[in-house]
């Protein structure tokens, strides 16, 4: 992917669209670079290898390999610097990590489409059903898309390693991206595991917001382009500070938009989340001002397949019970306490100007 140890072969990125190109165009190279290996294994697995590279390139905000860059250049990286390819490759293997993520949610929430297009499950099922292949369509759309998320994880390694990062860039950053892919998969357990377990409480989708979503997608990455740069503990400590705040009211931003976002602009389902059943804050917060009735119907709607008009009603209900403005003011809360601990912090001012900009359009975003 590079002529010799973090020798350019892109431009390096200095505003948002060319970032987000470069971390496309990294993305396809890589893809490129693993076609050889996996045609060897056969059409079975090249069709696997096509449906993860279309699924990580048609569509997303590349917002994790933009936190981490940022940080990275926040910390004294250099864009223009030898080790800047290195990095944005680096940067970049978050997506895949991001992959793996969403195709194995979409599983666990049973969703049918992803971006306005059939989740990598419900496609695998439709192709089983259209050649009238042996067995269970839904089966064998769950167990390719299981491998095909897995191996998304695996090529984010892949793709880290092959980054050619310096040895003591790469040794900073190997715990941190460690730690990064446990709270990610943990956070998924916690949230399946809130599905079907008693504690319906805020403390708990807190708890799930951290690590499943906040964790991974501004926390760590911005962690990671510190250690990348070698930045002092204070600024790192500034930056997770930051990122936990930013990164937990990103998902209470979700929350609300599972319940009340336009599917147009979500690409997926009104309600979703109300008929998976979700324990999110939003919930949580409505039946901690529920009555015994509100708490019954709460409790018995979520997780059934609600009707339209249902779906509408809970809104009602969640919105009156003042959950749509408790969630608000958290947002705005933590995003006004991330704000204060970027402004406070060692970083940049380009890179803070940017990191205030990425925040509020994270928690401000209607899809």
């Amino acid at each position: 992917m590079s002529t010799g140890p973090g020798a350019p072969t892109r431009s390096t990125p200095i505003g948002p669209a060319p970032l987000v190109a470069a971390v496309e165009g990294a993305l396809t190279e890589f893809f490129a670079a693993r076609r050889e290996l996996v045609g060897e294994l056969g059409p079975v697995v090249v069709d696997a290898a096509v449906e993860l590279e279309h699924f990580v390139l048609r569509g997303g905000k590349r917002t994790r390999p933009s936190f981490a860059w940022t940080g990275w250049l926040g910390a004294g990286g250099d864009a223009s610097g030898p080790q800047a390819t290195a990095v944005l490759n680096a940067c970049a293997a978050l997506e895949l990590v991001q992959a793996c993520a969403l195709i194995h949610d979409d599983i666990i929430d049973s969703s049918r489409t992803r971006r306005g297009f059939p989740t990598v499950h419900v496609d695998f099922e439709q192709r089983h059903r259209e050649l009238e292949w042996h067995g269970d369509p839904a089966h064998f759309g769950i167990s390719a898309a299981v491998l095909i998320g897995d191996l998304a994880l695996a090529w984010a390694d892949d793709m880290v390693a092959a980054a050619e990062l310096d040895p003591a860039a790469r040794a900073r950053m190997a715990p941190v991206w460690a730690a990064m892919r446990t709270e990610v998969m943990g956070g998924q357990l916690l949230d399946v595991h809130g599905e079907v377990g008693a504690d319906d409480s805020v403390e708990a989708a807190l708890r799930i917001n951290r690590f499943k979503t906040a964790a991974y997608t501004v926390e760590r990455p911005l962690h990671l382009g510190a250690a990348l740069a070698d930045a002092d503990a204070e600024l790192v400590t500034a930056y997770r500070e930051f990122g936990t705040d930013i990164g937990i009211a990103f998902q209470l931003r979700d929350d609300l938009l599972g319940v009340f976002g336009d599917p147009a602009v979500t690409g997926k389902p009104s309600g979703d989340d109300l008929r998976e059943g979700k324990r999110t804050v939003l919930v949580a917060e409505a039946l901690r001002r529920a009555d015994p009735a509100a708490t019954t119907l709460l409790r018995t709607s979520l997780g059934t397949d609600l009707t339209a008009a249902e779906v509408s009603h809970l809104r009602e209900l969640i919105t009156e019970l003042g959950a749509v403005d408790e969630v608000e003011r958290r947002i705005a809360e933590l995003t006004d306490r991330g704000l204060a601990a970027l402004d406070s912090s060692a970083a940049t001012a380009a890179a803070k100007q940017r990191l205030r900009a990425m925040a509020l359009a994270a928690t401000r975003r209607v899809a």
